[in-house]
């Protein structure tokens, strides 16, 4: 009965640490949060811009352009996967990964082979542990990305696309990441990033007529220029979704973890009185047992 009454104490002692813990990356992520939901908001008004300037010049002009022309036939596809570099986020990157794995297969039963990049060091722990290739991977400060980094990407993905087939480049470029609605909602989503899709649509009110352009110098000159930072810019709003996506899921995740933590406690601790209340008893049924032997 006394090694019972350990073992629960052991188990109360080690779960009120993992309680601690818990409790601490709650608060970490809980501080970080504001401030990704805010780098998220400050990205938004650039990305707004350069992406009206973009559907601009390409809607309103009729040229033949690489970045914005439909090619014939698409051989092969890019795939971009932004993910956690750390755990303990719930099924954060998980659910990316399903996402993924879903675009693969619809890009496979088009005929279309996948050239995948990854960013995040448990999307290289996912390939890697399936012995999968992949063509280049980023890790460190997915939960604070650097605009440096999107730059970075972006330039492995354009030079790709600019590249024959033949030496490896791609026809199309896919991004998947986790777009975030508010703490409670964060959706695993797919964009097609490359040829860029302009839609046109009936302008609401005069406020989202598109702006009407004169160029200097041509038209194709300017959209070479453009498109590059247009790019940039929405692979890093994405990032930045994906980073307040992460530490949303984490706070969640932790909050859960904390709660059920401070269950098991309460279990154990009724587990640990009960088992020292049938070792009193038993003490006490002993002793009676033994005066009533003695007086007899």
């Amino acid at each position: 009965m006394g090694a019972q009454i350990r073992v629960y104490r052991q188990k109360i002692s080690s779960t009120t640490s993992m309680r601690k813990i818990f409790k601490a990356m709650e608060l970490i992520a809980t501080s970080r949060i504001g401030k990704a939901r805010a780098r998220v908001a400050a990205s938004l008004p650039y990305a707004n811009a350069i992406t009206r300037a973009v559907s601009a010049v390409a809607s309103q002009s009729e040229i033949d352009h690489p970045l914005t022309t439909e090619p014939e036939q698409i051989r092969r596809a890019a795939v971009l996967v932004i993910t956690s570099d750390r755990g303990l986020a719930g099924s954060y990157s998980a659910s990316v990964l399903k996402q993924a794995e879903g675009l693969n297969e619809l890009l496979h039963a088009e005929g279309k082979e996948v050239k995948t990049y990854l960013v995040g060091r448990k999307a290289q722990a996912y390939f890697d542990f399936r012995n999968r290739e992949y063509a280049r991977v980023w890790t460190g400060g997915t939960d604070a990305p650097e605009f440096a980094t999107a730059r970075e990407i972006g330039a492995a993905l354009l030079a790709d696309f600019a590249a024959d087939y033949e030496d490896g480049g791609v026809d199309e470029i896919h991004v998947v990441y986790t777009r975030f609605k508010s703490m409670v909602t964060q959706e695993p989503t797919v964009i097609r990033l490359l040829p860029l899709e302009v839609v046109e649509e009936e302008a609401a009110s005069e406020s989202d007529l598109l702006p009407l352009y004169e160029f200097e110098p041509e038209t194709e000159q300017v959209l070479d220029a453009l498109l590059p930072r247009y790019i940039e810019s929405r692979l890093f709003a994405a990032m930045l979704q994906a980073a307040a996506s992460e530490l949303a899921a984490r706070q969640r995740a932790m909050k859960s973890a904390g709660d059920n933590a401070t269950e098991l406690i309460k279990k154990y601790t009724r587990l640990r009185n009960t088992a020292r209340q049938a070792e009193i008893t038993q003490e006490l049924s002993e002793i009676v047992a033994g005066a009533d032997a003695l007086a007899s």
